[in-house]
């Protein structure tokens, strides 16, 4: 028979966010991962505020917020804030009652500052690789690095002359230009609206945009992030990068990277070597590496493996919304770059134990994991 349609508001609930969720929701595994990072930078967070005026929100929803933002492809700050209204999935990932409110857009460009002065985002990535070590996913021993163009937030209309010329030529605020036969190059001309934000374009008859250029270092065991960097888009942005990223990997042992052709330089290779580092660098016409290096089996892997790496760009940049980058400024990306790879890591984690508890017959971790 057709049922009929309750109007009845129910007025009084015993459920709790963590009922509504189903036991075997992936996020279950991120969980108390994130529960663990947070807990180890509490020092950190007590350095943060002052010890007396109005209490804030906690730091930790703000970072579990970016997560949530980063893991759910949401748009904007302010877009999550209105969701976290209404979402249980998001209060129960926050540690919020059902009945409380949601924080306003303005807390996360407040406590921007605070979060970089004190690189929470890195150690809080720190915190993440440690415990994905603890697991025994990571390699000690072979890493592959790469990088791309991250489109800026910048219109090609701000890109003005260092002179101050104005090149609109009307007080229209969206007026049309044309730069058809204009000559721009970043030594003469600069965004007004991201001045860090360089002209650059990914390769022949592709046009050009004002980007800045993404890193990141992997390791090769399970394709985790290790390390992360946003740079300004220069010529040698890759190589320089992919040399400090490499410089910050523990221990003085010998280790070996993976790279595409573009890293194939006399530089690179020769600095790599003075490292202990072995260059698995795909190799050109005229490549810089010997027989020595190539005729390795290690080669040969380092090269089938590296091609990982395409993946964790591909998922930053659709799913993480790296696509365009939403902040002004390297060390504002730098922030979101570190706590969208640490996205990645816990994505990526929460899968392997997914699939470990798949070989064990099970579909819920134990309590003491």
């Amino acid at each position: 028979m057709r049922g009929k349609v309750d109007r009845q508001v129910t007025m009084l609930c015993s459920l709790t966010p963590d009922q509504l969720v189903p036991q075997d929701h992936p996020i279950r595994h991120i969980k108390p991962i994130v529960d663990h990072a947070l807990s180890g930078l509490s020092g950190t967070f007590e350095r943060m505020y002052a010890e007396m005026g109005r209490p804030s929100i906690p730091p930790e929803h703000l970072l579990k917020a970016c997560l949530l933002i980063a893991l759910y492809s949401i748009r904007s700050e302010r877009q999550f804030c209105e969701r976290l209204q209404y979402d249980l999935l998001f209060k129960w990932f926050l540690d919020l009652n059902i009945m409380d409110t949601a924080f306003d857009a303005s807390t996360f460009s407040k406590n921007k500052e605070r979060l970089l002065e004190h690189q929470v985002a890195r150690g809080f990535l720190g915190a993440v690789l440690a415990e994905a070590r603890r697991r025994k996913l990571l390699s000690e021993d072979h890493f592959t690095v790469d990088g791309s163009l991250l489109e800026a937030w910048a219109s090609l209309k701000s890109f003005r002359p260092k002179d101050g010329g104005d090149m609109l030529g009307t007080g229209e605020k969206n007026a049309s230009v044309d730069f058809r036969g204009e000559h721009r190059a970043n030594d003469t001309h600069e965004s007004t609206t991201d001045p860090e934000a360089r002209l650059a374009r990914k390769g022949g008859g592709k046009e050009a945009r004002l980007c800045f250029a993404g890193h990141v270092l992997m390791e090769n065991r399970t394709g985790l992030v290790v390390d992360v960097a946003v740079t300004q888009a220069t010529g040698t942005a890759e190589r320089e990068a992919a040399l400090n990223m490499l410089e910050q990997v523990p221990g003085a042992h010998r280790i070996t990277v993976g790279a595409d052709r573009n890293y194939d330089t006399h530089d690179f290779v020769t600095e790599c070597r003075e490292m202990n580092i072995t260059p698995h660098v795909a190799c050109r016409q005229w490549s810089n590496l010997d027989q020595r290096t190539v005729r390795h089996p290690g080669y040969q892997v380092s090269q089938r493996v590296r091609k990982r790496i395409e993946e964790i760009f591909g998922w930053i940049k659709t799913v993480g919304g790296g696509r365009k980058l939403r902040y002004v400024g390297a060390a504002r990306n730098q922030l979101w770059a570190e706590l969208t790879a640490a996205a990645y890591n816990l994505v990526r984690m929460a899968k392997l134990a997914v699939e470990m508890l798949a070989i064990q017959g099970r579909t819920v971790p134990a309590e003491s994991e």
